[in-house]
């Protein structure tokens, strides 16, 4: 009786670790420290794309509307490698409605990295980056950001949300990227 409950067990775990591997394809790790009143996020993602295809994805910000949470995102101004967007985003936190805008500028080393800084908005800070690199035949998205919100919502609600949505939000841009087709590839012509 117990090789057989060692047996079933063993069975079911094995299942378990295939189904997880199943359920993160593109080996999206996210990582959230609250840290005096702001966030830092961390987070990475492999997509079997080229490196051209990558950054017209991620450089696709009016594409941006995609994403669950974001109503608006508009390109405002593009200067050389300097673009700037107007974003209105809209969330439920709990039982509170949120919406948030701001104007962010983007700096493009075309399939390499994008920076990002928030000019004005409603967070006191958003600045980050995006780096690419190309591996065998998958392109690593990664990303970083430092978030300082500026909210009447209490930074445990606001941390109850981010700890508990952005993994799902990488995994669609990931599942986004993946299924993207470009027909052109401004960077890489």
């Amino acid at each position: 009786m117990m090789k057989w409950i060692v047996c079933l067990f063993l069975f079911i775990s094995a299942l378990h670790s295939h189904a997880q591997e199943n359920a993160n394809p593109y080996d999206v790790q996210v990582s959230v420290i609250s840290e005096d009143g702001y966030f830092k996020i961390q987070a990475s993602y492999a997509v079997p794309i080229d490196i051209c295809a990558a950054y017209a994805f991620i450089t696709d910000y009016e594409g941006a509307k995609s994403i669950p949470g974001i109503v608006e995102s508009k390109v405002i101004s593009r200067t050389r490698n300097k673009v700037r967007v107007q974003r209105l985003i809209r969330e439920q936190i709990l039982f509170f409605p949120v919406e948030m805008k701001s104007l962010m500028e983007y700096t493009e080393t075309p399939n390499k990295l994008i920076t990002f800084e928030q000019l004005s908005g409603d967070n006191k800070q958003y600045r980050g980056s995006w780096r690419l690199s190309e591996g065998k035949d998958k392109t690593l998205f990664r990303y970083e950001a430092i978030v300082e919100p500026h909210s009447i919502i209490p930074s445990l609600v606001i941390e109850y949300f981010v700890r508990n949505s952005i993994r799902s939000r990488f995994e669609l841009m990931a599942q986004r990227a993946a299924q993207a087709k470009f027909t052109e590839y401004f960077a890489c012509n």
